[in-house]
């Protein structure tokens, strides 16, 4: 329905990015006069700057869209950011992982600031994310649900690893959020819930742990040894 409303709306859009153009034609000729510049060219340059800046942001709206509408994987975006902006950092990036008794997770961040399970997620352009209080909100409905997931399988995780490698580990959930209307980050009920393009920058700002590499080495075989690889 949002695609077919999407194509329908195309001429409205048209439309309305003529309008919009015309009024950059009129403020390009303005500030032609009024520095000295040719009026004509002044006002045309400002009508294409105009229409194709209104064009890009139509396309980055509907694309911000893609993974809800089925179109795109969040764990394959998550995933690409994830490995080109920490692997050479010293961090291992484990995609698609089951925890023994829990749900499976998207990512497992293990690096020399720490251990994360990162996780996607899908709304609709409307679905407002926000806290209120201490309650994490994804539009009318409680977020209580969705965060107690991913705490219960971040604990019960860093449980395994902690016995099973002999290093102390606490793992910090990460909810990365494609669509919806979420501004840069939102914490809320032990879930800290972002855009996946911040999702390296939070994890490099905000070193949980200090690990070496032995034991960084030592928890990423680990956890490819007890966690099960999904398909």
């Amino acid at each position: 329905m949002y695609e077919q409303f999407w194509i329908k709306e195309a001429g409205e859009r048209r439309k309305t990015r003529a309008v919009k153009a015309v009024g950059g034609l009129v403020v390009g000729v303005l500030l032609g006069y009024r520095f000295g510049l040719n009026l004509p060219l002044a006002g045309v340059v400002t009508a294409l700057l105009v229409a194709a800046a209104d064009a890009t942001w139509a396309w980055y709206s509907y694309n911000a869209t893609a993974v809800w509408r089925g179109r795109r994987r969040g764990e394959t975006i998550t995933g690409r950011l994830l490995r080109r902006r920490l692997r050479r950092r010293g961090y291992h990036v484990l995609d698609g992982r089951a925890v023994p008794g829990q749900a499976s997770i998207d990512h497992l961040v293990i690096g020399p600031g720490g251990v994360w399970v990162v996780d996607n997620e899908a709304w609709d352009p409307d679905t407002e994310i926000a806290r209120y209080g201490d309650r994490l909100f994804l539009g009318e409905k409680y977020g209580t649900k969705v965060a107690k997931a991913l705490v219960d399988v971040s604990a019960a995780l860093a449980e395994v690893l902690t016995r099973e490698s002999g290093v102390e580990v606490t793992i910090e959930p990460l909810l990365a959020v494609h669509g919806g209307r979420l501004r840069r980050t939102v914490t809320a009920e032990g879930l800290t819930l972002l855009k996946p393009r911040l999702v390296t920058r939070w994890i490099l700002s905000g070193p949980r742990a200090d690990y070496d590499a032995q034991q960084v080495e030592l928890l990423a075989r680990t956890a490819a040894r007890v966690l099960r690889r999904m398909n």
